[in-house]
């Protein structure tokens, strides 16, 4: 083997050693952003936990009052305030102006029916 062969070579191996190298320093980059961002979402997945626990205790808690005035629930109480402020809520006439406050069957059904 002459000297300029041999030199090639080496040139050859230290370039192919330094690109494995570079592409290591890469691979080593991206591994410590992922274990970051993974640390990261722990903490961020822990914290929602412990907002959902208190959440749903806090849930269980309003449990018994969730129904207030007569018994309505809230959905009820906004057909309710509706129907005071002199709009229908029954499926028959559903938006439409209730004339002089006239009381509506239907309406009343609506709000109060089915307890």
């Amino acid at each position: 083997m002459e000297k300029k062969d041999l030199f090639d070579q080496i040139t050859e191996v230290t370039h192919n050693a330094e690109d494995l190298l570079n592409k290591l320093h890469e691979t080593q980059n991206a591994m410590v952003e992922i274990m970051e961002e993974n640390a990261e979402l722990k903490i961020e997945n822990q914290h929602l936990r412990e907002r959902l626990k208190q959440a749903t205790a806090a849930e269980h808690e309003n449990e018994g009052t969730k129904n207030t005035k007569h018994g309505l629930s809230k959905s009820l109480q906004n057909l309710e305030k509706l129907y005071a402020s002199g709009y229908h809520i029954c499926n028959e006439f559903f938006g439409k102006h209730r004339q002089d406050d006239e009381e509506c069957a239907f309406c009343l059904t609506v709000i109060y029916g089915d307890r």
